[in-house]
């Protein structure tokens, strides 16, 4: 099962439109415009909160919790090092690795991938593909995605 996650180029925060296999808005992601740290509300195809992304402040390295119908499931902690960025997942026993500057990457749980990311090149603003395994860990997984764009985003500004 794949999703496309599609960036609006054109807005005054991170939003983004997330489409299901057919081609049809599954998710939509909107930031919040004056906010301390990165808030961004995850809705379905119907306008419900599914899902938020918020960013813990006053940390060294990004921080971003992840919350899921109203209920914190965990953390996404960027680790500091030289070459590459590396991410700590504190739920699902989740854990990431992959080529994030390139955007090819693998979040697993010890038994194989839960979902693999791939950036699409040649797209007006960022486009990236989710591979997932099982339908159960669509949302968790999106989330990850998104927090972690979140987490390259903010040590490029």
């Amino acid at each position: 099962m794949k999703l496309l996650i599609k960036q609006r180029v054109f807005s005054w925060t991170d939003t983004f439109d997330i489409y299901d296999e057919e081609g049809n808005v599954k998710y939509f992601v909107k930031g919040e415009f004056l906010s301390l740290g990165h808030k961004l509300h995850i809705y379905d195809s119907k306008g419900k909160e599914v899902g938020l992304v918020r960013e813990k402040l006053f940390q060294l390295l990004p921080v971003f919790e992840i919350v899921i119908h109203g209920q914190e499931m965990g953390r996404i902690q960027k680790k500091l090092t030289f070459l590459k960025p590396r991410y700590e997942i504190d739920y699902k026993n989740w854990k990431v690795q992959g080529d994030f500057l390139e955007w090819n990457y693998d979040v697993t749980d010890g038994l194989g991938v839960v979902v693999h990311i791939t950036k699409e090149p040649l797209h007006w603003g960022d486009t990236y593909v989710l591979d997932f395994a099982s339908e159960e860990d669509e949302l968790p997984g999106l989330l990850t995605v998104i927090a972690i764009d979140a987490a390259n985003c903010r040590n490029n500004q």
